[in-house]
């Protein structure tokens, strides 16, 4: 599960191309002479995509191994780049919260915007690397996680029971059996006994 790269764009319908407001990517499992290209593809695909997804609308569009999704909230667009396997409900998780940070960051300041920014944002490269692990960005899946490890630990220990529960049967089968000898010593013991005290 990797994420390619994540923009920020400025969508409304009034603008004929979208505006780049920040962008962030990690092209480095790419070859070193492809990287540029990449990132070109990058941006071309992220504004073709972010035209074409309405205001309150969210999409995914599968090309070869990788998704781009996009998330329109009225005008202000988070686009990013996954691969196949990064799950569908993480991915739109971290772009709403990345459409948070932005507006919380820089309020309603995108809405002038006339040209790309070039400008990084710092939030945007953190949040690139840190939700690499889709558990990061959707809190359910972080929980059912946690569930998951929960279960495999449960299960260990009910099967350590089992294997406890199995060599207490044998404890007690030999407790049993000396209980059966301890009765007869006392028996032995008492009919020693008895032949002494009629002395």
């Amino acid at each position: 599960m990797k994420i390619t790269a994540l923009l920020v764009l400025k969508a409304a319908p009034e603008t004929s191309d979208p505006v780049i407001l920040a962008n962030a990517s990690d092209v480095s499992h790419f070859g070193y002479f492809q990287r540029s290209s990449v990132k070109e593809f990058v941006v071309f695909v992220g504004r073709t995509v972010a035209s074409r997804t309405p205001p309150s609308q969210r999409q995914s569009v599968q090309h070869e191994e990788y998704k781009v999704h996009a998330y329109n909230r009225n005008g202000l667009c988070a686009v990013g780049f996954m691969d196949d396997h990064y799950p569908v409900r993480s991915a739109f998780s971290l772009l709403n919260q990345v459409i948070d940070e932005y507006q919380k960051s820089f309020g309603e300041t995108w809405r002038s915007a006339k040209e790309d920014s070039s400008q990084p944002w710092p939030y945007l490269a953190e949040a690139l690397t840190k939700f690499q692990d889709p558990a990061e960005a959707d809190k359910l899946l972080k929980i059912q996680r946690e569930l998951d490890e929960t279960k495999i630990i449960l299960h260990k220990t009910i099967d350590s029971v089992l294997a406890r529960g199995e060599k207490l049967d044998s404890l007690v089968e030999k407790s049993s059996d000396l209980s059966m000898a301890s009765q007869m010593f006392y028996k032995q013991a008492k009919k020693t006994n008895s032949c002494c005290t009629i002395l």
